[in-house]
């Protein structure tokens, strides 16, 4: 079997986010963790091995900050007409299931991922997506992770499509972008234009309790099918999302489906 790792790198990302958006990890060493050892027990470097204690790293983060998991919780107070799940309250069967990974990486800047694109895949791979597969999609901008236009660019997924998903029993989506519905401005742009509604791809989630996955990477080394995603998010208590270190599981040459 092999492991591809579908995560971005969490890392302080302070010279190229956006202020509402930064992560910023700061290191703490080995020689710093002698010094938190004398300050917890007064025992000094001496009775250390190599006079050093241990490393450390404190993380700011949103829990949107880097490959998360959202809840339903993120898009609304409720959804289905009950209260919406916040992320240590979703299923755990949701997190790992057989994906399928839709290539729309020839969608271009702001173009909309559409119900005609993914009915289109399905004819074009002879593949239909089923009640709880994990549908990933796509769009190749991991490759500005580092970049602000990681935040302002890209193409997006419209509401019919992500009905169609959910109406099928699909419980977690994802792509490899900064978000479901696209950039900030292009949201704003398409709302104030009367071209649809803002936000309008997680509002479905109020509708049809769903989760999805964003700020995936390395989704091109995926085929269409044929693997299993695992996407467990950290256990945030009342959380609106959870930071997760998504991967695919991929059957070795010679190897049966994994279940």
């Amino acid at each position: 079997m092999e492991i591809l790792d579908l995560s971005a790198p969490l890392d302080t990302d302070t010279a190229w986010a956006p202020w509402w958006a930064r992560t910023r990890v700061k290191r703490q060493g080995h020689r710093f963790g002698a010094l938190s050892v004398f300050l917890l027990t007064r025992l000094t470097p001496r009775f250390l091995r190599r006079r050093l204690g241990w490393a450390n790293d404190t993380l700011t983060l949103s829990s949107h900050g880097t490959t998360h998991l959202d809840a339903p919780w993120h898009y609304a107070p409720d959804a289905g007409g009950k209260r919406a799940m916040t992320i240590d309250e979703i299923p755990l069967s949701w997190c790992v299931a057989p994906g399928v990974c839709l290539d729309m990486s020839h969608k271009k800047d702001g173009e909309a991922i559409t119900e005609a694109d993914i009915t289109a895949w399905e004819e074009a791979q002879g593949i239909p997506i089923t009640a709880g597969t994990i549908v990933l999609i796509r769009t190749g901008m991991d490759r500005l992770l580092g970049n602000p236009a990681y935040f302002t660019s890209g193409p997006w997924v419209t509401r019919e499509a992500t009905a169609l998903l959910t109406g099928r029993g699909v419980k977690v989506t994802g792509i490899d972008a900064w978000g479901w519905d696209g950039p900030l401005s292009h949201m704003a742009r398409r709302a104030r234009s009367g071209q649809g509604e803002f936000w309008e791809s997680h509002y479905q989630g109020a509708d049809t309790p769903y989760c999805h996955l964003e700020r995936l990477a390395g989704l091109h080394r995926l085929p269409a099918e044929g693997f299993t995603v695992c996407c467990f998010p950290l256990k945030v208590k009342g959380g609106s999302a959870g930071p997760t270190r998504a991967v695919a599981l991929m059957p070795a040459e010679g190897e049966g489906a994994l279940p």
